[in-house]
C-alpha cells in the first residue's frame, strides 16, 4: 500500500476535491491518503506548523497544493518536505511558472495549472458565500476541461511507479488549454471549442483578480475589477457546462474509473460496459485516440 500525504497551504481550485480524485468511490485498497491543511492562510508560520504535521506522517509521496509556490509559506514547506527524501509534487497556479526551473533542478515535480485563477480577495466584496460560489464555478471548469483528470492521471502514474519499486519520474507540466483538453475525453469539436474558451476565460479571471487585488488603488476600481473577475468565472463555468451537455446529448461522455487495485477502466456510453482494467498510460492513450 502506498501512503500519499497532501499538504494544502492556502487554497486554489486544484485544492478542491484533490484527495477524492484518486479514490472517487472509496474503493481502492492500494493507497492510503492523509491530508493536512492551513486553510486559506499562507503565512510562513502556518505553513511550517502544517508541514511539521505532514512530515510526521509516514508517507511514500507528498503532494503540496498551494497558490503561488514562490511565496515564503509554500516555499518553506517545499524545503521541509524535500528533506524527507520522499518524492514531492507541487501543484500550483500560474505565478509558480517563474520558479518551475528551480523546482526541476531541486528534483521536485510540478503541475502548474494556468487556468486555475486567483479569487477576488478584496474586503467589501469577498464573503464566505461569494468564496463558495467562485469555487463551485472553478471546480466545474477544472473538471470538465480535463485538468482534474490530468492531475489524477499523473499522480496515479507516480503511485504505480512507487508500487513497482522502480525509478520515479515526477511530472514537470505547465497546463494550458491544449494540454487540459488532451485529457478531457471530449469528442465533439464544438464541445472542445467551448471547453477551450472556458479554460482561457478562467485564465483571464486570474489577471483581473490580480489587478484588482494588488495594483488597483481606487476602491471603486478594485471592487469593479474583482466583481468583473467573478462574473467572468461564472461565464467560464457556463461554457464548460455547455461542452459537457453536448457530450451528454451524444452519449459520448468518457468515464475513467479507478478499480480497487488502482488500475483504470473506461467507457464512452452511459449504458455501456467498462473496459478491461488497464494502466494509466493506456487510459490516456485511449482518450487521445477517441478525441
Amino acid at each position: 500500500m502506498i501512503a500519499v500525504t497532501f499538504v494544502r497551504i492556502g487554497m486554489i481550485g486544484s485544492s478542491n476535491l484533490i484527495e477524492g480524485l484518486l479514490d472517487e468511490r472509496a474503493s481502492r485498497t492500494d493507497i492510503s491518503i492523509r491530508s493536512v491543511s492551513s486553510g486559506c492562510n499562507m503565512d510562513e508560520k502556518e505553513a511550517v506548523d502544517v508541514t511539521k504535521l505532514a512530515c510526521a506522517i509516514p508517507s511514500d509521496l507528498y503532494v503540496l497544493v498551494s497558490p503561488n509556490a514562490s511565496m515564503p509559506g509554500p516555499r518553506t514547506a517545499c524545503q521541509m518536505l524535500k528533506e524527507t527524501m520522499k518524492p514531492l509534487i507541487v501543484i500550483s497556479d500560474e505565478p509558480t511558472k517563474k520558479m518551475a526551473a528551480s523546482l526541476e533542478r531541486a528534483g521536485l515535480g510540478y503541475i502548474i495549472v494556468t487556468g486555475d485563477p486567483m479569487i477576488g480577495a478584496r474586503q467589501g466584496f469577498l464573503d464566505p458565500t461569494e468564496m463558495a460560489i467562485f469555487n463551485s464555478d472553478i471546480v466545474r471548469v477544472l473538471a470538465i476541461t480535463g485538468v482534474y483528470r490530468l492531475l489524477h492521471a499523473e499522480l496515479d502514474r507516480v503511485i504505480t511507479q512507487l508500487k513497482k519499486g522502480g525509478p520515479i519520474q515526477v511530472p514537470h507540466i505547465v497546463v494550458d488549454d491544449k494540454k487540459a483538453i488532451e485529457y478531457s475525453g471530449i469528442e465533439n469539436p464544438y464541445a472542445r471549442a467551448k471547453a477551450a474558451a472556458s479554460f482561457e476565460a478562467a485564465r483571464q479571471v486570474g489577471r483581473l483578480s490580480s489587478e484588482g487585488c494588488f495594483r488597483a488603488k481606487s476602491r471603486r476600481r478594485y471592487l469593479s475589477l474583482v466583481a468583473a473577475a467573478h462574473e467572468l468565472m461564472r461565464r467560464s463555468a457556463l461554457l464548460a457546462d455547455e461542452a459537457r451537455e453536448i457530450e451528454k446529448s451524444r452519449d459520448s461522455v468518457e468515464r475513467v474509473v479507478h478499480l480497487s487495485k488502482g488500475a483504470l477502466a473506461t467507457k464512452k456510453r452511459l449504458l455501456g460496459r467498462l473496459s478491461k482494467p488497464h494502466s494509466v498510460q493506456d487510459a490516456h492513450s485511449e482518450t487521445n485516440t477517441s478525441s
